[in-house]
């Protein structure tokens, strides 16, 4: 939170702090535990809860609280007829029609990657996925792509210290190899990640380019392991992803 800007409402920051939290603790929490996962004193966080209650985010139950359906309209403008998630929805589903597999659009929100539209075939992750999910981007194929495409200085800031969590047996061990990891898409505009995230899963992802060539999200899809191979992804999942990839930022473009 700044400090300094004098424009800057930290009443507001700190209510949508409060309102974040929900995404990651789910519904029915109290005082407490909000406090505890924000880091802001208890009162501060009783005071924001409370004015979520009178504009209609929140309910109260007791002395526990969950967001209400009002939330949804927040995301109204973003998820418009206009927008990337509305224009790459239908592709993503052509895509995964023609390939029989799970694809998303994401693009990069801090340190994670955001699921903004996504075509799925059957959940073959642990963890369910669906627009608005969100995976720490440094470990995920499309949140490397992401961040392979910002400059230095700004995906350094944006990369988990070290030690890197051991997600599984396959994930990158060093910061080290990481960064190595990220030149090589940087290069390649091709990201595979080989069960780093969850065993079992493999996914390939390339960027989509807006018209004038910056990278304004990521397509990718996963796959079952024992389905197929990494070079199958890079062989044929690849090119039609990059294909489906650039009609999206050519649809995107004219819809400006």
């Amino acid at each position: 939170m700044s400090q300094s800007d004098p424009d800057f409402m930290q009443s507001l920051a700190r209510g949508l702090l409060v309102l974040e939290a929900f995404v990651e603790l789910g519904p029915d929490q109290s005082i407490a535990s909000l406090a505890r996962h924000t880091g802001l004193p208890r009162g501060v966080v009783a005071r924001c809860l409370h004015t979520l209650v009178m504009t209609g985010y929140v309910a109260q139950h007791d002395r526990e609280f969950c967001v209400r359906p009002k939330v949804l309209g927040l995301a109204r403008a973003y998820l418009s007829d206009r927008s990337l998630s509305a224009i790459a929805q239908p592709l993503l589903e052509n895509l995964r029609d023609r390939l029989g597999e799970s694809c998303s659009l994401g693009v990069l929100d801090g340190a994670d990657v955001l699921y903004v539209a996504r075509a799925s075939r059957s959940r073959i992750m642990a963890i369910g996925l669906h627009v608005g999910s969100r995976l720490p981007a440094w470990c995920t194929s499309m949140g490397r792509v992401l961040l392979a495409s910002l400059p230095v200085a700004e995906r350094e800031a944006l990369l988990p210290p070290a030690p890197l969590p051991s997600r599984t047996p396959h994930t990158v061990a060093s910061l080290d190899d990481l960064r190595a990891v990220l030149d090589g898409i940087a290069r390649d505009g091709l990201a595979i990640v080989d069960q780093e995230l969850e065993v079992g899963l493999r996914s390939v992802a390339v960027p989509v380019r807006d018209g004038r060539g910056q990278v304004i999200a990521a397509l990718n899809v996963g796959v079952n392991a024992l389905e197929h191979s990494v070079e199958h992804l890079r062989t044929v999942i690849a090119p039609a992803l990059a294909e489906t990839a650039r009609l999206i930022g050519l649809a995107s473009g004219s819809a400006l």
